[in-house]
């Protein structure tokens, strides 16, 4: 076993008590079908489990279950949408106007849900990066999860950052 102190298993429910609330958030984030996400997240775990009889401690445990959950979340999503071509990139996001009449309803939850569809709607890497953000990790985590520099995670981080502002001062609503 490459842990001295902890086997298999007692990572993985020290993994499940410190990060299971934010993996369950990722699964929201990436997954909209009810049904889907509950696959999604046994999939998640699943593959964690497994992952601990290769876990060395080279990095943190939280580093450790944010890569193997947005792996699993990626390829879910890679799996699942490949015929539908409804994921766009930062560049191609549309923010549509919000076609009820009057102001866009300010409460916390509508703002949760409007801004859950907009991640949904985003690639796979993309979303790694807000999420992984949105959980309070720092670019450099970020990087080591998804392979991308430091400088290239704060870049991506500005810039969804930017395109959420737009979409909450204008007023809009995500499809």
């Amino acid at each position: 076993m490459p842990t001295d102190t902890k086997s298999q298993d007692d990572l993985y429910e020290e993994a499940v008590e410190q990060f299971g609330s934010s993996v369950e958030r990722l699964t929201r984030a990436y997954e909209a079908d009810p049904e889907r996400r509950r696959d999604l997240s046994q999939d998640i775990h699943f593959q964690l489990w497994r992952s601990f009889q290769r876990y060395d401690a080279r990095c943190s445990l939280r580093t450790w279950v944010y890569r193997v959950a947005h792996n699993v979340a990626a390829s879910h999503v890679l799996r699942e949408r490949r015929v539908l071509s409804n994921l766009v990139s930062l560049e191609e996001l549309e923010l549509i106007p919000d076609k009820q009449q009057g102001q866009f309803a300010a409460d916390q939850q509508r703002n949760l849900e409007q801004l859950s569809l907009l991640i949904q709607r985003l690639k796979p890497l993309d979303r790694q990066v807000i999420i992984s953000y949105l959980e309070g990790l720092d670019a450099v985590s970020t990087g080591k999860i998804t392979g991308l520099s430091p400088a290239n995670v704060a870049m991506k981080i500005n810039r969804i950052k930017a395109i959420l502002r737009r979409f909450y001062e204008g007023g809009h609503h995500a499809r």
